[in-house]
């Protein structure tokens, strides 16, 4: 039987997201969803650290240019913030690296710019 992961903290994430999706609806640029996000979580008391910083090593060596995640939620949780029209692949492959450099599992892709919320759960493979 499969689990699902983080179930309980990634519902209380999303249905942060809703909330902030229902009170500003779409057209806002990233960064104002970011804000308000922030600010839910803080009044929620759900853990989070905004733009995490995530070294990338190559061969044993650090490289230069590091990934910032938008979020990680419950110290565990990715949760990458977009208000765009459409989720592309190249989205889905970005939260796969921030998954692969951080050593998390889970990643939660959310769109604020429909006019309905769309998410995604993205579980990285143990064998990936």
């Amino acid at each position: 039987m499969n689990t699902i992961i983080y179930k309980e903290e990634s519902y209380k994430i999303i249905g942060i997201c809703f909330d902030v999706h229902n009170n500003l609806g779409s057209g806002f640029l990233e960064v104002v969803y970011k804000d308000a996000l922030e600010l839910e979580f803080r009044k929620a008391g759900i853990p989070y650290e905004r733009e995490k910083k995530y070294e990338v090593r190559y061969k044993n060596v650090i490289l230069p240019h590091s990934f910032y995640a938008d979020f990680v939620v419950y110290d565990s949780i990715i949760l990458e913030v977009k208000a765009v029209s459409a989720f592309v692949d190249e989205f889905t492959a970005k939260c796969i690296n921030y998954l692969k450099v951080s050593g998390n599992k889970l990643a939660l892709l959310v769109n604020f710019g429909r006019l309905s919320l769309e998410s995604k759960r993205i579980v990285l493979d143990k064998n990936a």
